[in-house]
């Protein structure tokens, strides 16, 4: 498998881009714990389709790829499940009852929304520009890891 890391160089309209699919990341996975809150017996599929409900609801929301939403809704099943392991488990001490995030650093793009470019230096992600098209252009800079 191989594991791309690299840092993106671009202008400042593209790292606005980034901080606000970096916002809409968050906002998906505290919207998908407060359901999980608010309502009894919601499982990991309930926030999957929570997903799309958000981002019919939400037009910020719709404007991020629907794998990377996908992927904001697991990370917060993760930490759900987490907690009812640690409570089944019966860990001392606190549970690690799931919060809400105020300092999210990523997005996730899994399979879809980035392409890398033939010259290996540039790369496209679908970052949520109300007003410009939807693929951006970035620098990267780095070496590709292998794993």
């Amino acid at each position: 498998m191989l594991i791309y890391e690299y840092k993106l160089d671009g202008t400042k309209k593209q790292y606005a881009a980034i901080d606000e699919a970096i916002r809409v990341v968050q906002f998906i996975r505290n919207s998908c714990l407060r359901k999980w809150m608010d309502e009894r017996g919601v499982s990991k599929n309930d926030l999957q389709s929570y997903c799309a409900v958000l981002a019919q609801a939400y037009p910020f929301a719709a404007r991020l790829n629907s794998q990377a939403r996908q992927a904001s809704a697991q990370r917060a099943w993760f930490a759900i499940s987490r907690f009812y392991d640690n409570c089944k488990n019966t860990k001392p001490g606190k549970k690690g009852y799931p919060t809400f995030q105020h300092d999210t650093r990523s997005v996730e793009y899994k399979q879809t929304g980035w392409k890398l470019e033939p010259d290996g230096k540039h790369s496209r992600f679908s970052m949520p520009t109300p007003t410009e098209r939807p693929l951006r252009t970035h620098v990267i800079i780095g070496k590709r890891k292998r794993s």
